[in-house]
């Protein structure tokens, strides 16, 4: 049995406090609520259906235990949001870590970040969905609800390795096939790929809710190195000499343009756009997106 992925208890705490919904119910500016009808522990009586492991013990009913020996659930009819679906780029350009920690890659603090879009799905009783996304092409889990969901997704999460550069339009299809009009889809990656991009815009302007949670390393922002250092671009091979200290300013001047433009097109084409880094709190992306101070 594989472990789930650990979510920090400080972060684990803060996420209770927040709701992350899609925007469209108030436009683009803001992350709003959506009004449709699902089951869950709302407000009229809908139905029962049988005990599952992880559902809340507030939701059995007691009394219909008493009468057949038997758990059941009683689900409500209540509004929530739509399906959330996780985008997760595990491309070679995601096993960057930082100097400081390099034992700690950013594909491992992207499926942190998942892991906690889970519990905020679980919170808000919605169903999610995974879809990974490397030189192999397509991994996913399809769109469910519960607790067995997290552990499906959780699974997937720890066999996933970094490979390779986006594929080919054709691989994408199982994203267009999955991901429905009006559901809601939290890309996590570098954002620096031309074809996630161009996916992400297509996904927006055929009314998916699309927000891009760009994770950069420290390093990236920072550009601590010093003297000579070999740079290699992990998805080309391509590799650059330099020293550290006399590129850095260029450097940093580069990367504040390329993420000016990057901020600017997300924009046009209506997708929201967050920037975190490998040494910031897993939450504070969704923080950002459901409109909470970090």
């Amino acid at each position: 049995m594989h472990a789930p992925i650990a979510i920090p208890a400080d972060v684990r705490s803060r996420l209770k406090a927040l709701r992350l919904l899609p925007r469209r119910a108030v436009g683009a500016q803001g992350i709003g609520q959506h009004a449709s009808r699902s089951r869950g522990a709302g407000l009229e009586f809908a139905q029962y259906r049988a005990y599952e492991p992880g559902d809340e013990l507030r939701q059995i009913d007691w009394k219909l235990y008493a009468r057949s020996d038997r758990f059941f659930v009683r689900e409500s009819e209540r509004e929530s949001p739509v399906t959330i679906w996780i985008l997760l780029d595990a491309t070679a350009s995601a096993g960057q870590s930082d100097r400081a920690r390099p034992g700690v890659s950013r594909l491992d603090h992207a499926s942190a970040v998942a892991a906690c879009i889970i519990e905020l799905a679980l919170q808000q009783g919605d169903r999610f969905g995974l879809i990974a996304v490397n030189g192999e092409g397509v991994q996913l889990v399809p769109a469910g609800s519960g607790a067995r969901q997290r552990d499906r997704i959780h699974l997937l999460l720890h066999r996933l390795r970094t490979h390779g550069a986006w594929p080919a339009t054709d691989a994408l299809r199982p994203v267009w096939e999955r991901v429905q009009a009006n559901d809601m889809l939290i890309a996590l990656g570098d954002g620096f790929d031309e074809a996630g991009t161009v996916l992400l815009e297509r996904l927006a302007a055929a009314r998916r809710d699309v927000a891009q949670v760009q994770i950069l390393t420290a390093d990236e922002r920072d550009f601590p190195f010093q003297d000579g250092h070999r740079f290699r671009d992990p998805e080309t091979g391509e590799e650059l000499l330099g020293d550290g200290r006399a590129i850095r300013d260029d450097y940093l001047a580069r990367f504040a343009e390329a993420q000016r433009l990057l901020q600017s097109r997300l924009q046009r084409g209506g997708i929201a756009h967050v920037v975190t880094h490998t040494d910031q709190p897993l939450d504070a992306p969704l923080r950002a997106l459901a409109g909470v101070g970090r």
